[in-house]
């Protein structure tokens, strides 16, 4: 790495060639002010707010957009490049009507922190003079093109982060606007409501209808967490005040999405209308009503310990925890010796000596073989990676029987009779990459058994905590026809029918263990509350394999309990209590995701 020496107010500095003044200067804690740039983001140089003197240059130049060199003398904080900042100031505020004080971004917005910094107390130029239109046709957010100052980041986020490719400028001058599509209103559009324009919006034109006037940033709290509405687990930080859940964000710092949110994972989850259980639950003359946690625990033991190990079935959400699948595993299958045992969700299969990727690995692909999934629906940020490779050239092959969210992006859609051809294709690639799911046909699997040892393979697992579940053999079958007493750690999964327990005997005893009413509970003679997402600490492994934290945001609703405590509490009352740690839980949870995955 080739290093420059640059001279910075005054200061030496040695840095990275090739990086930006902006990046040099952050490095080296200068401040420079901006206000279209974002890390996330390729530099645009739009607003002009980043202007520095550089010795040698006739104009000020965007320390955004201006590679360093060595020997390069440059100035931040000059006279000169104050005036024109204020000049750049006095004009953004003048070509839209920023009022602040019926702003809901007021105290938290970019532009006005700016206007306080450099001595902006009244207009300069005229301002008002053109109203602006206000979009709400979207679910989620508002647009409110009277606070835009066109930096770009909205439209900028939408190709490069989510390559969805929805939003654009339109018109020239002050006549510009940022449009959806055609000019169309959002809710009609083709925005897929990830969120990210949102999220990186420095004024208040983009902001979110649910959260719209509940609090500054600073009177806010963030609790860094995990997402849990698919396989990737995307960072995410939980934004709270007063007890309350205003909004989720995408954590920029990250290892998997690096800031990325799909609509699943940023709205959906503060907008579940299902009904919660709240207290356990116990049937008693056909009907289930309210009960206390000691009876269900004294019902539910009394069931279990009267039931044999060959009559006892476990069926098991991977929306559980790491902790409530060690816990479950180790007190029916190690201490009650129970065997017929059963993950409600399929899984991908196994790849033996095959390379196993991360979805870092699909930015440097350049032949992507997508078969047996589908990432748009199941994945969606996974999707959003897949496109941006295949914005930067990659070929993407759909080998599927049934239609597929990325058809449209493909180089070829094959059948799975057309496995052959894509790995034919893949052999000539220098990166290849294969994404594979759980609906991947067996003669697929051992066509692509057959691929040279430069391929990558990522499962798409189904469910949330798959790699987990299935390192701890939950997917070895189950067998409905023997069962006396069923337990169902079901937690969040959403059931669309009771088909589930369709071909278990109507005489058998069921326990579920969930967190929302569903028809499930019309075979359940006893339930217990579960805590929610925001609910509980622990963790999840990903389907890279990644263990990560959760951590509870709020108290959980009414008596619920989190996975593992009330399967901590079941252990305690059959007398076969488990005394472990979460840490002592994620090392046993790595060393078997990694065993499989060797």
């Amino acid at each position: 790495m080739a290093v420059v020496n640059i001279t910075i107010n005054g200061r030496k500095i040695s840095t990275q060639a090739g990086i930006t003044i902006l990046q040099a200067a952050r490095e080296a804690g200068i401040d420079i002010p901006t206000l279209c740039d974002h890390p996330a983001l390729s530099p645009v140089g739009a607003c002009r707010m980043c202007i520095v003197e550089v010795t040698g240059q006739r104009t000020l130049q965007t320390a955004c957009t201006f590679p360093v060199s060595e020997g390069m003398e440059i100035e931040t904080d000059s006279p000169q490049t104050a005036k024109a900042r204020k000049l750049v100031l006095d004009m953004l505020f003048s070509e839209r009507n920023h009022f602040c004080p019926y702003c809901e971004m007021s105290g938290n917005c970019e532009l006005q922190s700016l206007g306080y910094r450099f001595g902006v107390d009244h207009w300069v130029f005229p301002t008002y003079t053109k109203r602006f239109e206000l979009d709400a046709s979207h679910k989620y957010y508002l647009m409110e093109n009277n606070r835009c100052i066109l930096c770009g980041r909205c439209y900028r986020a939408c190709d490069e982060l989510a390559a969805n490719h929805t939003l654009g400028l339109r018109q020239r001058g002050n006549e510009s606007m940022i449009h959806a599509d055609a000019n169309i209103p959002r809710g009609e559009s083709t925005c897929i409501s990830c969120g990210t324009c949102v999220q990186v919006c420095p004024t208040g034109a983009l902001s979110d209808k649910r959260s719209a006037f509940m609090g500054r940033e600073s009177q806010t709290q963030k609790i860094k967490s995990t997402c849990s509405q698919c396989s990737i687990g995307c960072g995410m930080e939980i934004v709270m005040r007063g007890g309350n859940i205003l909004r989720l964000n995408g954590d920029w710092e990250a290892p998997v999405n690096k800031g990325l949110l799909c609509v699943r994972g940023r709205y959906e989850p503060l907008c579940d209308v299902r009904q919660r259980i709240s207290k356990p639950l116990i049937r008693t003359e056909g009907k289930l009503g309210e009960t206390t946690w000691e009876q269900v625990m004294q019902t539910l033991t009394e069931k279990i310990s009267a039931t044999s190990k060959e009559e006892m079935g476990l069926l098991v959400s991977s929306h559980a925890t790491n902790e409530a699948l060690y816990l479950i595993n180790t007190l029916f299958r190690e201490k009650l010796q129970v065997n017929n045992i059963s993950l409600l969700n399929k899984s991908a299969p196994e790849l033996p000596g095959k390379r196993r990727g991360s979805l870092n690995d699909i930015n440097n692909s350049d032949v992507i073989i997508l078969i047996g999934a589908d990432p748009v629906s199941d994945q969606p940020v996974a999707s959003f990676i897949v496109k941006r490779a295949y914005d930067r050239g990659a070929r993407l092959i759909v080998v599927d029987e049934k239609e597929n969210g990325l058809s449209p992006f493909a180089f070829m859609n094959l059948g799975y009779d057309g496995i052959v051809t894509a790995i034919d294709l893949a052999s000539r690639a220098n990166q290849p990459v294969v994404l594979y799911g759980p609906e991947i046909p067996g003669k697929a699997v051992e066509a692509l058994q057959r691929m040279d040892a430069k391929a990558v393979f990522l499962a798409l697992e189904q469910g949330v905590n798959t790699s987990a579940a299935v390192a701890m053999k939950f997917n070895n079958g189950f067998n409905p026809s023997s069962v006396k007493c069923l337990y169902v750690l079901a937690g969040e999964q959403d059931y669309g029918s009771a088909d589930l327990l369709k071909e278990i005997s109507k005489e058998a005893f069921v326990a579920v263990q969930a967190c929302y009413m569903s028809p499930l509970m019309e075979r359940a003679d006893l339930v217990l509350p579960s805590a929610i997402w925001s609910e509980r600490s622990g963790s999840l492994t990903n389907m890279e394999g990644l263990v990560q934290k959760v951590n509870k945001a709020v108290e959980p609703m009414g008596e619920a309990k989190a996975d593992w405590d009330a399967l901590s509490l079941l252990a305690e009352k059959l007398g076969k209590k488990i005394d472990v740690s979460q840490d002592e839980i994620s090392s046993y949870i790595t060393r078997l995701v990694n065993e499989r995955r060797s």
